[in-house]
């Protein structure tokens, strides 16, 4: 049997999150390896690009979240088997990092940076990936992203909007998710409402 071992920040979000959930998804066993920031600090240089989540597959280092996105999503049914559908699938898990990397050249900023830095986010690329994304939905019908059902696609885009309407981005009004792509705001909740994420946080109250 083949061993996982995924290691990521000890928070339910980020990049590892709908990994997590996939592991879940799909039935597949493995060692949910949770670090502290204390903890990264002290074993990055040992991963290969500095950063998590790393996944070893039987001890052989992986990294890079939406090839393991995609790799447990063909395991678990959850990628498409259509060439065109996993083009839109990839396509929405590539503007779900590019708008993560954005957002992520703000996260250490303080005081009149941060909310300087959050307002021209707010006004530029936040705005446009949000409503880029919510042109996405539509064209896959409004429900789900791609082959009219859920894929690795919506589990990763989930965790993004859920957490930008979380309150825990200053200076981000929590409805501008909402305001900019309702759609994309019901695909958050119709996300978390599907049995297989409410199964997998079940699983770990």
């Amino acid at each position: 049997m083949t061993k996982y071992k995924l290691s990521y920040f000890d928070f339910n979000g980020g990049r590892g999150e709908p990994i997590r959930i996939m592991f879940h998804a799909a039935g597949i066993a493995f060692e949910d390896n949770r670090l502290s920031f204390e903890q990264f600090g002290q074993m990055r240089q040992g991963t290969r690009f500095n950063s998590l989540p790393v996944l070893h597959v039987d001890g052989v280092e992986v990294t890079q979240s939406n090839a393991m996105l995609r790799y447990l999503g063909k395991l678990g049914g959850l990628y498409p088997t259509d060439n065109l559908q996993a083009l839109y699938c990839d396509e929405v898990m590539g503007a779900v990092e590019n708008l993560s990397y954005h957002i992520g050249q703000t996260m250490r900023l303080q005081g009149d940076e941060l909310r300087e830095a959050r307002q021209k986010l707010l006004d530029g690329w936040l705005t446009t990936y949000i409503r880029g994304m919510g042109g996405l939905l539509a064209r896959g019908g409004g429900k789900y992203f791609c082959d009219n059902r859920l894929t690795v696609a919506d589990l990763k885009a989930f965790i993004q909007t859920r957490w930008l309407q979380s309150g825990a981005l200053d200076y981000i009004p929590r409805d501008a998710l909402k305001k900019l792509a309702p759609a994309l705001a019901e695909h958050q909740q119709r996300v978390e409402a599907d049995p297989i994420v409410v199964a997998y946080y079940a699983s770990r109250a």
